[in-house]
């Protein structure tokens, strides 16, 4: 057997550089590059692979948490055929990362972490960094990534890669068990060298299957659509993932089944094909949430059924509501006591629209769809109207952005307020125009994922919407687009600290307490606005940076934006008070005792709506 001598880590580039995914005879390159920041864990192993490896992009990042969102960004457009390697030193670089490696097996993107380790000789112990066990020696921080990885390996030993290296594309290519991939090598097998086989590092090609589901479970759905008369379908991001908006129209179109759509699911259905019902869930539109509630069958397409998805299991209210899950992945195939289709979306959808041909919802229900489409349209454009506020309002701003996004452009956001706004009134003109990560809503994702929306989408714009709050817990990666002369457009809402959480903490009672940025005044931060000049903050990253002040302002500072060289944060002031209403309930538990009144109204209120919770067994 032909053999090459290299250290693990040379090994390992080498191995990942040769890695192909194929899906309905396209074929790319898997791993286009590496994010990364080296120290002592890292630098002499996978640093120097690296290093001679040229060809193989290295993106220096500056926060390794913000360099995983990256990645999970950057393959979510790439719809998961695409990632990049993370690679850290020992300590506070690897568990830096494992709040990224929650947020990509969340969401079920694929990332590979390779996190340096303490010494496999043990020699030199406690080594720079290392946590020491009094009651076992064979634990690292690195430990902490297991429950947060679909696959997790330690390699003690260079041979074990010829082993783990295919389980680790296997975890990775799959559609249903994909996610975060934390593959650890201590420090110095990472630059011990072995006789590998050269076959390891030949090209492969994965094969993304499209599996179709069992057929007599297939036949017990089929019948089950058309003994229902109000059935519903929530699109979920495996739509989307799947390549399958065509195949979710025709079946929407043929058979006038409404549609709504979850964050990860939003661009299944343009906004205004009529059977789109638009937002599902606590952030849904009334069209959605009246017709989910009445609703006898949902079919769940790539939907985990989060408790947003659910109205916290209030949100169908039918007393026989049946359940058709189709779903890439057994685990939520068979949530709710549903018909489980295991297998594909695109080819399900493809399988139910041939065998419903002859079926199709009353005419009523098809004209109750499409009323709601519209009514919900007129209440978005009045949303959107200008009314050159000062501060502006959150719905003119999004509404202004929409407006002047193209359908090549992306729109990118996460936590806070701002992802149930856009959930309810952004107007998506394509599968990949509506970018939410949504299933950790995690603060501080904005700016590093637009970073990797941006690199995967060369041909539009990538807008990013953060509030202050997210944009002062992780703005550095501007510096990285500076580096990497990958521009974005970053639209700063400032509403002076939390204004989502201090909108809820009213609604339990709790007055927004802690929720905004103010000096601490009578041991209470109670006093005046803090005086953070986000313009120079973004200036001094290396961005440009404009300012508006109403709807007006910021339209033209769009404008100026698109035809400036590099990344640009543009700063809107926000009135926190007002937004958009919300049309349901959320499952946020309130105090039981109180000695505040208004805490004991929303318990009163609490207790009503929980009523309304069922089990779908």
């Amino acid at each position: 057997m032909k053999t090459r001598k290299l250290t693990a880590a040379q090994a390992t580039l080498a191995f990942c550089r040769n890695q192909y995914v194929e899906r309905d005879g396209l074929e790319n390159i898997f791993f286009p590059g590496c994010f990364g920041i080296l120290g002592h864990g890292n630098i002499a192993g996978i640093g120097q692979a690296l290093h001679q490896n040229p060809n193989f992009p290295f993106i220096v990042a500056r926060n390794e948490q913000a360099m995983v969102h990256a990645a999970v960004a950057y393959s979510k457009v790439k719809n998961r055929m695409q990632t990049y390697l993370c690679t850290t030193s020992i300590g506070p670089g690897a568990t830096n990362m494992v709040t990224g490696a929650a947020l990509a097996t969340i969401n079920r993107i694929p990332v590979l972490l390779i996190p340096g380790d303490i010494f496999a000789t043990r020699k030199v112990a406690p080594v720079l960094q290392q946590l020491e066990s009094g009651s076992t020696q064979d634990i690292s921080v690195n430990d902490c990534f297991k429950p947060v990885s679909k696959y997790w390996d330690r390699i003690y030993r260079p041979e074990q890669l010829i082993t783990s290296l295919p389980e680790v594309m296997r975890i990775l290519t799959s559609p249903a068990e994909t996610g975060a991939v934390t593959l650890c090598i201590p420090q110095d097998v990472q630059a011990e060298a072995f006789d590998f086989p050269e076959q390891l590092f030949q090209k492969r090609v994965w094969t993304i299957p499209r599996p179709r589901p069992d057929e007599e479970l297939l036949k017990k759905a089929i019948v089950q659509i058309q003994k229902c008369s109000k059935p519903i379908i929530i699109a979920g991001g495996g739509v989307i993932y799947s390549g399958a908006t065509k195949e979710l129209e025709d079946l929407a179109n043929q058979t006038g089944i409404p549609v709504m759509e979850t964050y990860a699911g939003k661009g299944s259905l343009k906004y205004d094909h009529p059977q789109n019902l638009g937002a599902a869930g606590v952030t849904g539109t009334p069209g959605a949430i009246a017709m989910a509630a009445e609703a006898d069958l949902v079919i769940g397409v790539g939907t985990r059924y989060s408790d947003f998805t659910t109205i916290s299991k209030s949100a169908f209210q039918h007393p026989k509501v049946q359940f058709i899950n189709i779903n890439i992945t057994e685990f939520d195939s068979y949530k709710h006591g549903a018909i489980p289709l295991v297998g594909d979306a695109k080819v399900i959808l493809q399988n139910l629209t041939e065998a419903l041909a002859d079926y199709k919802v009353n005419h009523d229900y098809q004209q109750k769809v499409v009323q709601h489409n519209q009514q919900w349209d007129a209440f978005v454009t009045t949303a959107y109207e200008e009314k050159k506020a000062i501060p502006a309002i959150q719905s003119e701003v999004i509404g202004v952005i929409n407006t002047f996004a193209t359908e090549k452009d992306i729109v990118l956001c996460a936590a806070g307020s701002l992802p149930g706004d856009l959930h309810k009134l952004w107007r998506a003109r394509h599968p990949k125009q509506f970018h939410l990560e949504y299933g950790y809503s995690c603060m501080g994702y904005e700016i590093a994922g637009g970073l990797g929306a941006k690199m995967a989408n060369t041909e539009g714009e990538v807008y990013v919407l953060v509030g202050d709050g997210s944009y002062l817990m992780m703005s550095q990666e501007i510096t990285t687009s500076i580096q990497e002369k990958v521009k974005m457009t970053i639209i700063l809402l400032d509403n002076e600290g939390y204004a989502s959480i201090g909108g809820l903490s009213k609604s339990l009672g709790s007055e927004g307490f802690g929720t905004q940025y103010k000096y601490r005044e009578n041991n209470a931060l109670i006093g005046d606005s803090l005086p953070t000049d986000f313009m120079a903050n973004a200036k001094s990253l290396g961005a440009h940076a404009l300012r508006a002040k109403n709807s007006n302002e910021l339209k033209t500072a769009l404008q100026e934006a698109k035809k400036l060289d590099r990344t640009t944060l543009i700063y809107i002031p926000v009135n926190r008070e007002k937004s958009v209403p919300g049309f349901a309930w959320w499952d946020v538990a309130v105090a039981e005792v109180s000695e505040k009144e208004a805490v004991k109204e929303a318990y009163a209120v609490y207790q009503k709506n929980k009523r309304n919770q069922k089990y779908y067994l």
